[in-house]
């Protein structure tokens, strides 16, 4: 069955949960977290992604981030695959780290803002890691240890959540940790992880569950994701030829050629990566570049690792054009 395709249209409040490919570990030192949370960061003030919530769990992460200039994926892109670069050298291990694509929810922020925040926050705490509230409180790998002053994590929104519990921040955050001891209880919230709730439990409606609100938030974001596919308006499959074609040296006609040239091939792998991204299909690209379908898959995961490997070294300098809405 075909996956839907994401919502992503900037100033969404988005709930986003990856995890290991097979479930296995991505987070296996605390030299992993403190590089996984300083490229967080690092992107975060780079890109302008608004940052709610987070927790490093040992094999999957949650976030809640609103971004404000760009969509959400070219953030979750270099945010992935540099730590999965950086990941693999660290362990010498190859292949992918993590499970499948991403999986982001997009959510009523007027409704489920704080809910999210400490169901998020409150994860280590239900899985175990650490024993208790007061733990979790200095615990540096959840944004909750941020809100309580106890780490600092630059490009986390902690005054547009502390807000929320009233004025001046030593009340504000006795408030908010009243409001997270309430919720140590709850347990699981299938519905704040796009799982289907019952007929008249909220959450993700049966229809969609890449959207948690109710039916008029539905309706009015589906009316807006409209619009937006409208206005946007992708790099044809040529122009991405001919844009990679020059950052790698190599003529077009090359990449759309049976060339096995180590860099031709680099660079057709990119393509096919880059223009599956912008919105094209496997048949459409595969039709300009001489490619079957399933050839354009493979050649897109390669890409996918070509682009990772090279903004890990910092040898790239990708063009703006790839990661914009036009």
């Amino acid at each position: 069955m075909p996956r839907s395709a994401r919502i992503d249209i900037p100033n969404l409040l988005q709930h986003v949960i990856v995890r290991g490919i097979e479930r296995r570990d991505i987070f296996l030192s605390d030299d992993d977290r403190w590089d996984f949370r300083n490229r967080l960061q690092k992107l975060l003030l780079e890109m302008d992604v608004d940052c709610l919530a987070w927790s490093l769990m040992s094999n999957h992460f949650h976030l809640l981030l609103r971004p404000t200039r760009t969509p959400l994926a070219p953030f979750m892109r270099r945010l992935l695959t540099g730590y999965a670069v950086s990941f693999n050298l660290r362990h010498n291990r190859s292949g992918h780290l993590f499970q499948n694509r991403y999986k982001s929810i997009v959510c009523d922020e007027d409704s489920y803002l704080l809910e999210l925040v400490r169901y998020i926050h409150l994860n280590p705490l239900r899985a175990g890691i650490v024993a208790d509230l007061g733990a979790l409180d200095t615990f540096p790998w959840s944004g909750h240890a941020m809100l309580m002053g106890k780490i600092v994590l630059e490009g986390q929104g902690i005054n547009e959540v502390l807000r929320y519990f009233g004025p001046g921040v030593s009340a504000s955050r006795r408030t908010y940790r009243e409001f997270m001891a309430d919720g140590v209880l709850q347990g699981e919230r299938p519905d704040l992880v796009g799982k289907r709730s019952g007929a008249s439990g909220g959450g993700c409606p049966a229809s969609d569950r890449r959207i948690l609100g109710d039916e008029n938030f539905v309706e009015q974001l589906k009316t807006e994701e409209c619009l937006h596919q409208q206005l946007r308006r992708p790099m044809s499959i040529e122009s991405i030829v001919a844009t990679i074609a020059d950052q790698y040296g190599v003529a077009p006609k090359a990449i759309a050629s049976k060339s096995r040239l180590p860099r031709t091939l680099d660079a057709r792998a990119v393509v096919c990566y880059t223009a599956v991204e912008e919105g094209h299909t496997g048949a459409e690209v595969g039709r300009v570049l001489g490619m079957t379908r399933s050839g354009v898959a493979i050649a897109r995961r390669r890409g996918e690792e070509v682009l990772a490997r090279i903004e890990s070294t910092a040898e790239f300098q990708h063009d703006t054009r790839l990661d914009s809405t036009n």
